[in-house]
């Protein structure tokens, strides 16, 4: 390591028990779930609902994440391989040859789409006195904080990397095989969720802006996917057909949802 650059080189896996590998990739995700527990229920105790709904919630948007995510990673990112391994889409394993991998393949749009039918099921079955919207609200001002969460699992596992930066800056990712540094595309998201997750928690705290239904919810979308819009630009293209393309695919996927963010922010209240 110099002072500009590093030498990354860490194992994926946390430990081992017997053939169960456990993963860091896996327990950010657990880590992410618990803060967004904790603090949704400060979220629901400050508006009065009942705390106890915040782990149906979580159950909800648990299945969701995963599910959405896998499906999204199949659909938009790797349905060439898939096609012709249709049963490793839903479970943790390769088969050519079987070995156990957890779910590595997870996509962030494919995630949002999840989380968005699942609180429509939630907000049905139960908590039919407040709105969608309301629900995705608060949803929004956590959420953040859990994509933070997960690019740092994506650092551990030297995935999602960024281009070469043709200086001495960024990482080297050994594992890879680099001998270059690359831009720490997983460290500039990671930053920049955390930054977002604290203006959504100072605008709910400190100002009235949360009383206007799907305000909080439109900054996330536009503000979340604004900065994954900028990032692409520095990260190396995951499908190698559409490296060439102007825009990648998940800058096209992030570009309606911004404008759903922008919709939600100036739509006339009732």
């Amino acid at each position: 390591m110099n002072f500009l650059s590093i030498n990354w080189n860490p194992s994926p896996v946390l430990f081992e028990l017997g053939p169960l590998a456990i993963r860091y990739y896996s327990l950010m995700f657990v880590l992410a779930f618990l803060l967004g527990i904790y603090l949704s229920k400060k979220l629901y105790k400050n508006d009065n609902v009942s705390i106890e709904l915040v782990d149906s919630l979580f159950v909800y948007t648990a299945i969701a994440i995963l599910l959405g995510a896998r499906l999204g990673d199949v659909f938009f990112y790797s349905w060439d391989y898939y096609k012709d391994h249709l049963l490793e889409i839903l479970l943790p394993v390769k088969f050519n040859p079987f070995r156990f991998t957890g779910f590595m393949g997870l996509a962030s749009h494919g995630a949002a789409i999840g989380v968005i039918v699942a609180i429509f099921l939630f907000q049905k079955k139960k908590l039919p006195e407040k709105s969608i919207l309301w629900i995705l609200d608060r949803v929004a001002v956590v959420a953040a904080i859990g994509g933070a969460f997960v690019r740092i699992g994506n650092l551990m596992n030297s995935e999602i990397i960024g281009k070469y930066t043709g200086t001495d800056y960024g990482i080297i990712f050994q594992q890879l095989g680099d001998t270059a540094p690359r831009h720490p595309t997983q460290i500039y998201e990671a930053f920049s969720y955390f930054l977002i997750f604290l203006i959504l928690w100072f605008i709910y705290w400190k100002t009235e802006k949360r009383k206007k239904e799907g305000y909080l919810f439109g900054v996330f979308m536009i503000l979340i996917w604004a900065v994954r819009f900028v990032i692409e630009f520095f990260k190396e293209a995951q499908e190698a057909d559409r490296a060439e393309w102007m825009l990648n695919t998940g800058q096209w996927l992030s570009i309606p949802l911004i404008l759903v963010g922008f919709y939600f922010i100036f739509r006339k209240a009732k």
